[in-house]
C-alpha cells in the first residue's frame, strides 16, 4: 500500500496530529475537562477512563499496542511485507537497519509522541485526584495507583525502544517539562523511576479488580517483574550488556512468584485462545489493551494498529499483505524425532510441512498455503491470498487477524479494525520470566517445569487447527525436555520457547537487545535470508546503533539540543 493511501483513514480518525514536544506533554483530552478545573470525583473519575484509553490510542503509523514494526520486523521473525520495500517505505528501512534515520516522519516519531500523550493523561489525572480527599473519593488511592501503572507502563515502552528518554511526571510545572532532559537519568536510575511507579501500584491496588481491564496488585507485579529482567542486563552507553545483576534477577524470582502462587492466573487450554476475540480476558490474560465494538457510539473503540496486515487477496480482507512471517521462523518450529528444536540446524533447508515434524505454533502463527486460515476449517490460506510473493515469499502472519465473520471485525474502507483486545503481559509470559531467571541465577533445574508447561501445553492446542476432513495440516511432534540439562542447554531452551511463544507478537527483538546477542543473532539471520529474500542484500545490524530507534529529529530540534541523540545517529 502506497503510503498516500494511509492519510484520509489516519485524518479522518482525527489520530495524526502534528504537534511540538511541548504539545503533547502538555496534551490535555479533547472533550474533557482538564486538571485545573476538576473538583469532583466524578469528573477525576473521567479523567483516569480517559488514561486508559490513553495507552490504546495509537495508529497504523504510530504504534503503542502492537509493536509489529518495532520488535517482530526488526528481528528475524518478519518482513514487512506489502506492496514491495516502497509501500509505507519507512519499516523497510526500520527493517534494514542501516536505512533507520532520526528524520523519518512516520512511525517512531508519532509513537514517541502518542506515548507522551498517554502519560500526559495519567499525569492529569493524578493532578485532579491529588485535589480530592479520601472522605468524598474513598477510591482515590486506588486510582493514584492505576494512574501510576499506566504512566509506568508507558515509560516502560519508551524506554525499551528509545533506552533514554525524558522521564514526565505530575509534579512537574510546564516549564520544568521544558527543560527535562532525556539524559538526565542514567539507564539503571532511569529504570528504577519507572519501578516506582509500579511499586507503588503493588503497594496500593487490590488483588482483583471489580472491572475488568483495571490494572491489579498482580498485573503491577507482573509488570516490575519484567522491568527487573530488563534491568538485570546492564548496559553500557553503547548498549553492550556488561553484566547480568543477580539481585534483580532474585527480584524478578520474588514478584513472578506472587503472581503464580495466586492461582489467579493460569495458561489458556488452547493456545489459540489468546488470539481470538471469543475468549478474550482469560485467565492467561494479565493486563490487555481493551476495545469494543456496538457499544452505542458509531463505530466502537476499534483497534487498527495492524489494519494493514490482513491478507490481500482474499476477497473478504482485501488489504494489505503487510507482515508476513520469515523464512527463518517457519524453520525454527522443526521438531527432531524427540519432539524437540534443532537448535543448530534448523535453518540449513528450508521447512517441508508435509514430511518434516513440527511444533503445533507454527499452525497458529504462520497462515501456510492449504492450511485452516485463524481457525475456520472452510477457508484454507491460499498463495493466492499474498500481495507480493516475489519479494516477501508467501507466508502471512495469523495471531493478530481475525475472521471477518467474527463479531469483533470491522472494515473500514480499505482498512481492518478489530475490537480483539491486545495483550500486554500475559501468563505465559510470567512463566518465561521467571524461567529466565531462574537460569540465568544458575538455577536451571527449577527452571523445567516452567517451560514444560508452555511446551505441554503447546501440544495439547491442535484441536482448532483440524482440516475440513479431520486431519491436520502438518505432523505434530513437540515433546517436555529432560531433568538434567546444563545452564548453557538451558539458556538455548528458554531463548527458543520464547521465540516460539511470542512469534510474531514483537518481543523477539527486544529480548535479542537484552540478551546482548542481537548483532550476533540478526547478522547471521540477514547472511542467510538475503539468499531467499534479495531486497535484504544490503541490510546491515550495527551493534552500539541499531539496538534502539533514533530519538526523533523534531523533539532534538525543539529543545533546541536539551535531548540528546542516541549512539551512532
Amino acid at each position: 500500500m502506497k503510503n498516500k493511501l494511509i492519510y484520509p483513514l489516519v485524518l479522518a480518525g482525527s489520530l495524526m496530529i502534528a504537534t511540538s514536544c511541548k504539545d503533547y506533554l502538555e496534551y490535555e483530552p479533547q472533550g474533557l475537562l482538564s486538571s485545573d478545573n476538576v473538583k469532583s470525583a466524578s469528573a477525576a473519575e473521567s479523567l483516569v477512563t480517559a488514561a486508559y484509553a490513553g495507552i490504546g490510542n495509537d495508529e497504523m503509523i504510530g504504534p503503542m499496542t502492537s509493536m509489529w514494526v518495532y520488535g517482530s520486523v526488526r528481528s528475524d521473525d518478519a518482513y514487512k511485507g506489502g506492496g514491495g520495500v516502497s509501500d509505507v517505505a519507512e519499516v523497510d528501512f526500520y527493517e534494514h537497519y542501516n536505512l533507520t534515520r532520526p528524520d523519518l516522519t512516520f512511525m517512531h516519531p508519532y509513537t514517541w509522541e502518542n506515548f507522551y500523550k498517554a502519560i500526559s493523561r495519567a499525569n492529569a489525572a493524578l493532578t485532579s485526584l491529588d485535589v480530592l480527599n479520601e472522605a468524598e473519593f474513598p477510591l482515590k488511592k486506588t486510582r493514584q495507583a492505576e494512574m501510576r501503572f499506566l504512566r509506568g507502563h508507558s515509560h516502560f515502552m519508551l524506554k525499551m525502544l528509545f533506552k533514554n528518554i525524558p522521564y514526565i511526571t505530575e509534579t512537574l510545572t510546564s516549564e520544568d517539562i521544558l527543560k527535562e532532559s532525556n539524559v538526565r537519568y542514567k539507564n539503571d536510575e532511569l529504570w528504577n523511576k519507572i519501578g516506582e511507579d509500579f511499586q507503588f501500584a503493588i503497594d496500593n491496588l487490590p488483588q482483583k479488580q471489580s472491572q475488568v481491564g483495571r490494572a491489579n496488585k498482580l498485573s503491577a507485579a507482573a509488570y516490575l517483574a519484567k522491568l527487573r529482567l530488563f534491568q538485570a542486563y546492564e548496559q553500557d552507553d553503547n548498549h553492550k550488556v556488561t553484566n547480568i545483576n543477580k539481585t534483580r534477577l532474585q527480584e524478578v524470582v520474588t514478584l513472578t512468584q506472587q503472581v503464580i502462587a495466586s492461582r489467579q492466573y493460569s495458561l489458556q487450554p488452547d493456545f489459540a485462545e489468546n488470539f481470538i476475540a471469543e475468549t478474550e480476558n482469560g485467565p492467561e490474560s494479565i493486563f490487555a489493551i481493551q476495545y469494543s465494538i456496538n457499544d452505542g457510539t458509531a463505530a466502537g473503540r476499534l483497534s487498527y494498529v495492524t489494519g494493514l496486515n490482513y491478507p490481500h487477496g482474499a476477497p473478504q480482507y482485501g488489504c494489505c499483505g503487510f507482515h508476513q512471517p520469515s523464512q527463518n521462523l517457519a524453520n525454527a518450529y522443526k521438531t527432531d524425532a524427540n519432539g524437540l528444536p534443532l537448535f543448530d540446524t534448523f535453518n540449513e533447508k528450508n521447512v517441508d510441512f508435509n514430511t518434516e515434524t513440527v511444533d503445533p505454533r507454527v499452525d497458529h502463527t504462520i497462515g501456510i498455503d492449504g492450511h485452516p486460515y485463524k481457525y475456520d476449517a472452510t477457508k484454507p490460506f491460499s498463495n493466492s491470498w499474498i500481495r507480493d510473493p516475489g519479494v516477501y515469499g508467501f507466508f502471512h502472519t495469523m495471531k493478530e487477524q481475525q475472521l471477518a465473520t467474527s463479531a469483533s471485525y470491522h472494515k473500514e474502507g480499505p482498512f481492518i479494525g478489530s475490537s480483539k483486545n491486545i495483550d500486554i503481559i500475559r501468563y505465559d509470559d510470567v512463566l518465561l520470566i521467571q524461567a529466565e531467571a531462574y537460569i540465568e541465577l544458575g538455577q536451571q533445574e527449577l527452571a523445567l517445569p516452567l517451560i514444560n508447561q508452555i511446551r505441554r501445553r503447546a501440544a495439547a492446542s491442535t484441536g482448532r487447527l483440524k482440516k475440513l476432513d479431520g486431519t491436520l495440516p502438518s505432523k505434530y511432534n513437540i515433546k517436555e525436555y529432560a531433568a538434567g540439562w546444563t545452564q548453557d542447554f538451558a539458556r538455548k531452551a528458554l531463548q527458543w520457547e520464547r521465540r516460539l511463544e511470542f512469534a510474531t507478537e514483537s518481543p523477539r527483538f527486544f529480548d535479542l537487545v537484552r540478551w546482548g546477542i542481537a548483532e550476533k543473532t540478526l547478522n547471521a539471520y540477514i547472511d542467510k535470508e538475503k539468499t531467499r529474500r534479495p531486497f535484504l542484500a544490503t541490510a546491515k545490524f550495527t551493534a552500539g546503533r541499531d539496538e534502539y530507534l533514533p530519538i526523533p529529529q523534531r523533539e532534538i530540534s525543539f529543545t533546541k539540543g536539551l535531548y540528546k541523540q542516541n549512539p551512532g545517529f
